[in-house]
Formats: structure tokens, C-alpha cells, sequence
């Protein structure tokens, strides 16, 4: 949403505050509609980082911006925006990682891997020892940098375990690799708890009558009637006055989401 103008970005505040407490097929379609940009920049951005087709993970970058729909809670604070992308950069790399291993090793190095094994076996047998590079490019009739160039691929295909210690075993505390992984579940706590100072401070700004409105209908679940009735005003001014607070909060709130987002 942060491409969107201030009235777009204001009415999809409304859409999923609305969502919330009624969801339908027809308003999340609605909502789909209205972040698709978003999606596609993801889906753009990661397309020049893999073989896979835009088309396809533009597809798959739908799917986590509908979960993100269904889960997401406007009484939170959090920009919509902030709280979508890792729901959508996620389920497109994790249809990434089902496709196959992210390395690409060329065909050739592939074929000449598998024809190594088979050798390997072959020389074990007949030398008694595991044979040497010299020996192995030999059989394979290949160079022997070409062939320590297919180990290296083939060992760095392999996945390494979060166990593997990236500092020496002896020292009294040794770091491992799954250590230096990033909390993904406290980043995006910090982020939502950001966005909610954010939320709260660009509330505070708004005139009293348009910051009610908004309490009573958002967060306190009340319908438009029920807050006219309890102000004495009609539900059209109400409204009036909701469109005018999410408007100033958008106001408020872009020069910070044009910084944050992605």
C-alpha cells in the first residue's frame, strides 16, 4: 500500500477494519485488489533472484497476501503494509525451497557427479583406498580443476545442519549456526510493536470527534447507528467523521511508511 494515494491508502484502512468484524469472499477479494501492487513488487524483486517464472510467483505471492488478510488485526496498530510482506515473501520462497534445491548446478557438473560415483566405487574396490583427484579426473577424462570444481559444487549442494558450530569446538562457548539465525518471531513482534506507537501517536493527533468515531466503530465494535444515537448526531456525519480522521491518520502516517516499507 505504500504506492497508493492518500484516499486509496485511507479507504483500505476502513476495508479491513470492516473485514475484521464482517468478513466475506467479496471484501477480501476487495482488499486482494487493492495491495496487488504490493505483491507484484515482491513477486518482481525475487523473479530476478531465481529460474522461476514471475507469472508463478505472483500466484503464490496472492496466496500469502489472502492469509495475511485473514489474520491480520487492525487493533494492533501495525501498518497493514509491514505486517502483509512477510507473509508474502514467505510463502513464495517457501514454494521456492519445495521446488528444488536454490544452488543450480550446471547439467554437465551434475552428470560428470553421478558417473563419479560409480568410478569411485569401481577405484575403491580395485585400489584399496579411496582414490585421489588425479586419479578420479583420470577416470572421469576430465581436468583435475574441473573435477575439484564438481566436488565443491556437489558439497555445497548439501544443506548444513543449524547444529554445525561456525567458531572452534575447544573455545568454552562455541557458536553454532542455527545461533547466528536472526528470531524471525521477535522481528516481527518489534515491527508490529512499532507500528502500533505509530498508530497510536498519529491517533492522538486527530480532532476528538473524529478520534471517538473511530474508537467506537474499530475498536469498540459499535455500528454506525449505535454511535450517533450515543453522540446525538446522524450516522451520516459519523461517517463523515470517520472518513476524516483516517484520511488525517493517513496524512500523519505516510511520511513514516514511505521510510519503512520495502
Amino acid at each position: 500500500m505504500a504506492t497508493q494515494t492518500p484516499s486509496l491508502r485511507s479507504r483500505g484502512i476502513e476495508l479491513l477494519m470492516e473485514y475484521q468484524h464482517n468478513p466475506s469472499v467479496q471484501l477480501r477479494n476487495r482488499l486482494v485488489r487493492l495491495n496487488a501492487g504490493l505483491v507484484r513488487k515482491i513477486a518482481h524483486r525475487v523473479s530476478h533472484q531465481c529460474s522461476e517464472p514471475y507469472e508463478d510467483l505472483e500466484q503464490i505471492g496472492f496466496i500469502g497476501l489472502i492469509r495475511a488478510i485473514e489474520r491480520f488485526d487492525p487493533s494492533q496498530g501495525c501498518a497493514f503494509s509491514s505486517f502483509a510482506v512477510p507473509y508474502i515473501r514467505g510463502e513464495i520462497l517457501h514454494f521456492l525451497r519445495d521446488r528444488g534445491n536454490t544452488i543450480k548446478i550446471p547439467r554437465r557438473w551434475q552428470d560428470l557427479q553421478k558417473e563419479a560415483q560409480k568410478k569411485q566405487l569401481d577405484l575403491i574396490h580395485q585400489l584399496g583406498r579411496n582414490p585421489s583427484d588425479d586419479e578420479m579426473a583420470n577416470v572421469l577424462k576430465i581436468s583435475v580443476a574441473e573435477w575439484q570444481e564438481v566436488k565443491i559444487a556437489h558439497k555445497n549442494r548439501t544443506p548444513l545442519s543449524l547444529d554445525a558450530s561456525v567458531r572452534p569446538q575447544d573455545e568454552p562457548h562455541p557458536t553454532t549456526l542455527g545461533d547466528t539465525l536472526p528470531d524471525a518471531h521477535y522481528e516481527v513482534l518489534q515491527s508490529l510493536d512499532e507500528d502500533r506507537q505509530q498508530l497510536q501517536r498519529a491517533m492522538s493527533q486527530l480532532e476528538e470527534t473524529s478520534r471517538a468515531a473511530i474508537e467506537h466503530v474499530f475498536l469498540h465494535g459499535l455500528s454506525r447507528k449505535e454511535v450517533a444515537e450515543q453522540i446525538g448526531v446522524s450516522p451520516m456525519t459519523v461517517t463523515r467523521r470517520i472518513h476524516r480522521g483516517l484520511k488525517d491518520m493517513v496524512d500523519l502516517l505516510q511520511p513514516q511508511v514511505l521510510q519503512t516499507d520495502p
